[in-house]
């Protein structure tokens, strides 16, 4: 059958990306939406949309029956189903095809075996795919440790605990058990050994309904947090050539294993001894699938929608690979502040376009991050014919990027990258746990001139520097002023120039370093930096300023939203808060106040929590759930719970109050601990 209309039962960058294949080879796109997505990228790009009525995705994305009811209304042939959502629900991919509809995924049975982790395993063994022994957490003893608890249903990190200490194994498994309810229906855990050191090694495989099966390589997937990834490479460096044919044959004999059909990932944890075992089978398109895209020079969609067809792959054998491609996941997140996600508009994005560079994004400048969905908000890929050069590649281009609006991961990456480790691809899973405090720590760029430039662009933008501009070069608008030569003569014009120098305070965000700029407006009309030796200014306009710092020209980009300036430098960007000259009283907080730092849904409560317990520093005292993860709210010191607003299934909005602790000066200080994983 061909494919003429497709629905894709999803939203956001994989919707985009799918669309794009679907222009290509003349297919007609519908997306669905929800009401939180009415304006959404995908729902702008799509040729037809279909609403789903709701916000929460449990009401939306999540309900097989209204997307198939949509394909129908809009008159579609096929469903892709993308990734996370509906993707490895076999369940929906049996209604899709019991309406009459191509299932642009594999066949319902393999997604059957493939759903749970246990049952998985079960069926590698026999395939002789290589495997780590179970623990049955009842019967686990000190030589087991450390464990990780697995949710069976699932991924993407949801319902996964390391287990160190058998005395946290109970609460640890309720724990887990509670997640993987919540977030797949199913509460079913196992256990397993954890891998200390292990490397998360997949193969890409392609298969059509003519016994064909492709390896298509490697990736490299170790860069995590909390346990989902966030830099993906292909080909996986570092593996000797007999270690790479393994994980090719393995895979393959899996999706033997379940006569499976179309693209899917078989995933596996390499040890550092160089021994792989098998972790699960993602029956779906991969979030990482442009790197191997990029090696192989193909479009992993349109062989999707060619295997979906009955038609089969181009070849017995896949192309050679070509290269090396690495893919940085940017996330609207904190990660100095746990990994915390951010919301709000997305005012600017703009990523730097030329050879071996590609943006995969459900977002434009304009658009507005939710809490309702996962806080991704573009993948950037680079490719390059060594590993070195794509990574610099992509370094540059994630730090030439213009971003601006809630805190991202961006320089977390671009310090990743050109981390020692990293590049010399010493790379597991435990990365950011040992690394994330010096990738977060304050960097070496200037943000004190950066504070500099925007306090002389607003001094031009300003209405009396306006004025005095035009009065002194007869000028409708701010024009770049280079400085050095004499101002042009005019005559019957005058302004008061001010004998004291004016200042100008700004908090860096989201550190919350002060920056106090002092600057005088001379006869020129142009703002001049008071007390800044060695720096000059060059050129000053309301949105780009070039100043002369040391002997070194530097240029910086302005851009204003209310109270906000972002700075974007030749090697580092900054985003500031300009301050009232006086400290408000009223915003204060009361000491010991546990905020809400973003909206979302109290899902629990430690275990007795009330008003008068007495709680230690860095105790979880409330988790909340928002952006498809949970987060945890720290007691901030020692001390007695002295209010307590928050109950379990509550909305809150960021900012609200849960709770107030108060310090107990007399208290024994607990140090807040590092969890190994942050649920």
């Amino acid at each position: 059958m061909t494919i003429t209309t497709l629905l894709v039962a999803n939203r956001g960058e994989i919707a985009c990306r799918i669309f794009r294949t679907c222009r290509d080879l003349g297919i007609t796109t519908v997306a669905v939406y929800s009401d939180a997505d009415a304006d959404a990228l995908h729902v702008r790009e799509a040729d037809l949309a279909v609403r789903l009525p709701g916000a929460a995705p449990s009401d939306t994305y999540l309900r097989g029956d209204l997307v198939v009811a949509a394909a129908r209304a809009a008159g579609a042939d096929a469903v892709h189903p993308g990734y996370g959502f509906l993707s490895e629900n076999a369940a929906f991919a049996a209604a899709v095809q019991d309406a009459g509809l191509v299932w642009v995924g594999p066949p319902v049975k393999a997604i059957e075996l493939m759903a749970s982790k246990t049952r998985a395993k079960e069926l590698m063994a026999g395939a002789g795919v290589p495997l780590l022994a179970p623990v049955d957490p009842a019967t686990a003893g000190p030589d087991d440790l450390p464990l990780l608890l697995k949710a069976a249903a699932g991924g993407g990190g949801r319902g996964m605990r390391i287990v160190r200490e058998l005395n946290a194994l109970p609460s640890e498994l309720l724990a887990a058990a509670a997640e993987a309810a919540s977030a797949f229906g199913d509460g079913e855990v196992f256990a397993e050994p954890y891998v200390e050191r292990g490397r998360h090694v997949e193969v890409q495989v392609m298969a059509d309904a003519h016994d064909t099966v492709w390896a298509l390589g490697t990736r490299d997937c170790s860069l995590q947090r909390r346990h989902q990834k966030v830099i993906e490479e292909a080909p996986a460096p570092g593996l000797d050539d007999a270690l790479r044919t393994r994980l090719h044959e393995a895979a393959v004999a899996a999706a033997r294993a379940v006569d499976y059909r179309g693209a899917g990932t078989v995933e596996f944890l390499v040890s550092a001894e160089g021994r792989p075992y098998f972790l699960e089978m993602n029956t779906r398109l991969q979030v990482e699938h442009p790197v191997t895209e990029a090696v192989f020079g193909l479009d992993l969609v349109a062989l999707q929608l060619r295997v979906a067809e009955g038609e089969p792959l181009p070849s017995p054998e896949p192309p050679q690979p070509s290269g090396h491609a690495v893919e940085a996941r940017l996330y609207a997140e904190d990660p100095a502040r746990d990994w915390q996600p951010q919301i709000g508009a997305l005012l600017t994005l703009e990523v730097p376009e030329g050879p071996g560079l590609r943006l995969d994004t459900g977002y434009t400048g304009g658009d507005t991050i939710g809490v309702h969905y996962d806080p991704m908000v573009a993948k950037v890929i680079a490719h390059a014919p060594t590993r070195t050069e794509a990574v610099r590649l992509l370094a540059r281009a994630l730090e030439r990027a213009r971003i601006h609006g809630p805190v991202t991961n961006r320089d977390l990456l671009v310090r990743s990258l050109r981390h020692p480790d990293f590049a010399v691809a010493r790379l597991d899973t435990g990365f950011y746990d040992r690394h994330l405090a010096d990738l977060t720590a304050p960097g070496a760029g200037d943000p004190a001139t950066a504070a500099l430039a925007a306090t002389l662009a607003e001094a031009v933008r300003g209405p009396e520097a306006v004025r005095g501009a035009e009065a002194v070069h007869g000028a409708e608008t701010v024009r770049p002023t280079r400085l050095g030569g004499p101002a042009p003569a005019r005559f019957g014009a005058w302004r008061n120039v001010p004998s004291q120098p004016q200042r100008k305070r700004y908090r860096s965000e989201p550190d919350g370093t002060e920056h106090e700029v002092a600057y005088r407006t001379p006869r020129t009309g142009v703002p001049e930096p008071h007390e800044t030796p060695g720096t000059r200014v060059l050129t000053v306009t309301p949105d780009r300023v070039t100043l002369e710092v040391g002997g070194v020209t530097r240029h910086f980009a302005i851009a204003t939203h209310a109270d906000r300036v972002h700075v974007d430098a030749t090697d580092a960007s900054y985003t500031f808060t300009a301050l009232p000259r006086f400290t408000d009283p009223a915003t204060h907080t009361a000491p010991g106040s546990l905020l809400a730092p973003m909206p979302g849904t109290v899902v629990r409560l430690a275990e007795g929590l009330a008003a008068g317990v007495t709680v230690e520093s860095g105790q979880p005292l409330i988790w909340l759930e928002a952006m498809k993860m949970e987060h945890r709210i720290l007691a901030p010191a020692s001390g007695t719970l002295t209010a307590l607003h928050a109950a379990p299934g509550h909305q809150v909005e960021v900012g609200a109050l849960l709770a107030v602790v108060q310090e107990d000066p007399a208290a024994t200080p607990v140090p807040v601990p590092v969890p190994e994983e942050t649920a």
